[in-house]
């Protein structure tokens, strides 16, 4: 049994500080966003300074750091399979056409005016339905990702509509799995607690759709070329054997999700039902990428480099060549490493003591019902920065401050809508966060190009943090009255 030093406030913050130090340098200088390697060299470096002020200073034991570690990098081990998953999944689903069908009507039914809250609106219904915002960027994201970029708008603004709906249905599902935590850590009824989130939810995604709507008619102006419209969508249909029947492999993905099927075993079950909808409807455009060969060994080696490298295709148009050649386990390793690095220093800063005195000191700053929900959010975006995953994000500060809330009289239902109000869609926002790097890798864009537009997940905090302030729609705790 180890006996360490508790850590002052100030020794604390000497890694967050130099890791925030880091990643200004990276992005300032380097323009790294996550993809580049210097924010994982940041994370790792930052970790280290961490162990030697614990090891030196706090007198931790490097056996207690080295276990803290393996169990921080040990929660991220489902994110980071269904990351590979995923990689396979985008490669399978452009090469059984899935995706370029899902381009191809897009761009004959979705004009560049009301794309972007239209896109918000589709992802909001598909996340309701499924529960999750992952499986939802994933698989219809992806496509409108494609969608944009082909009708000219900015893939930032795109990819700021498709978070922004994906984590509006996340949140308000019963079907998903962080929108049962965050009331399960309160104590407080699932039903509840989702009807409470309205107040917030709702008025952050009305907003959201208004922004969404005004932004896309700032970029009608800049309409595409139809000619160069015809030209995509021939080539399209030149390349691929154009169909509904291509969207059977997300609607058994989405179907299963809406089962309550885990994210890990839905998706690769779509993976397989796109190699079955390849077999069947894209032979001759795979036989082309085989230089004629049709044997079963040629589909196997096709398929098999399509999984881990990618979907690869030369189709004599550079914007659709941008749009399909992606893809792949092996684009995908950067963002694991970067989880794996984050989840190293969120595991060191718990080892030593040092996350738990940053949160204790959130907490004494608390005076009233107003700053106690605002040091609730604030411990969660911290948490989200720090800790790097948006399960800890709700777990810590929900164990932290349900005793304040309690103290205060307040209803738990106030405690597990703060904790969805920054816990969960704040994660999306931070580049070395799971969510933030899970979304970067699957939609292809940066989690700093995207941040800006995704207004429902900034508006998610400050809706939350102004009510609080104004003591509007604060429950409180109902007093049992002993009966004569």
């Amino acid at each position: 049994m180890h006996k360490a030093k508790q850590p002052k406030l100030l020794v604390a913050l000497i890694p967050v500080l130099f890791l925030i130090f880091l990643l200004i340098v990276n992005v300032i200088i380097f323009k790294d966003d996550a993809t580049g390697g210097a924010n994982q060299i940041a994370l790792l470096t930052s970790a280290f300074v961490t162990g030697l002020i614990g090891i030196f200073y706090l007198k931790v034991t490097y056996q207690h750091i080295e276990e803290r570690i393996i169990q921080s990098i040990t929660t991220s081990l489902s994110a980071l399979t269904i990351l590979f998953v995923v990689g396979t999944l985008i490669g399978i689903w452009i090469l059984c056409g899935t995706v370029p069908a899902m381009i191809f009507y897009g761009l004959k039914l979705i004009s560049p005016a009301v794309f972007l809250p239209v896109a918000c609106i589709i992802c909001s219904i598909v996340s309701l339905a499924t529960g999750s915002s992952w499986s939802t960027t994933g698989t219809v994201g992806i496509a409108l990702i494609g969608i944009g970029q082909t009708l000219g708008l900015p893939a930032g603004a795109v990819a700021g509509a498709v978070i922004s709906g994906s984590y509006f249905g996340d949140k308000m599902s019963p079907l998903s799995d962080t929108t049962n935590l965050a009331p399960a850590i309160a104590g407080v009824n699932l039903f509840d607690h989702i009807r409470h989130m309205i107040y917030t939810t709702g008025p952050a995604i009305i907003l959201a759709i208004i922004g969404f709507t005004i932004l896309g008619f700032t970029y009608e102006t800049h309409s595409m070329n139809t000619e160069t419209v015809d030209l995509m969508l021939k080539t399209l249909e030149t390349k691929f054997d154009i169909s509904i029947w291509l969207f059977i492999p997300p609607i058994i993905v989405l179907a299963l999700v809406r089962k309550k099927v885990a994210a890990l075993p839905a998706i690769t079950i779509g993976v397989f039902a796109g190699i079955a909808t390849a077999l069947i409807f894209q032979r001759d455009m795979m036989s082309e990428l085989l230089n004629g060969a049709t044997t079963v060994k040629a589909y196997y080696t096709l398929i098999t480099k399509v999984t881990y490298e990618g979907f690869t295709i030369d189709t004599g148009n550079t914007t659709i060549n941008s749009l399909l050649n992606r893809g792949g386990m092996s684009g995908m390793l950067s963002t694991v490493w970067l989880i794996f690095s984050a989840m190293v220093f969120g595991g060191t800063l718990d080892a030593t003591g040092m996350l738990t005195k940053i949160s204790s000191a959130i907490l004494k700053m608390v005076r009233g019902t107003g700053s106690l929900i605002g040091a609730t959010l604030g411990s969660c975006i911290v948490l989200n920065a720090t800790a790097s995953d948006q399960y800890l994000a709700i777990v810590v500060p929900g164990k932290m401050f349900q005793d304040a809330y309690d103290k205060y009289g307040l209803d738990p239902r106030n405690l597990s809508r703060a904790l969805e109000d920054a816990g969960t869609v704040t994660s999306v926002l931070i580049p070395w966060n799971s969510g933030g790097a899970y979304n970067a890798a699957t939609l292809g864009v940066p989690t700093l190009t995207y941040l800006p537009y995704c207004f429902f997940n900034i508006l998610s905090p400050i809706i939350s943090l102004f009510l609080a302030t104004m003591n509007w729609t604060i429950l409180k705790k109902i007093e049992e009255v002993e009966q004569p």
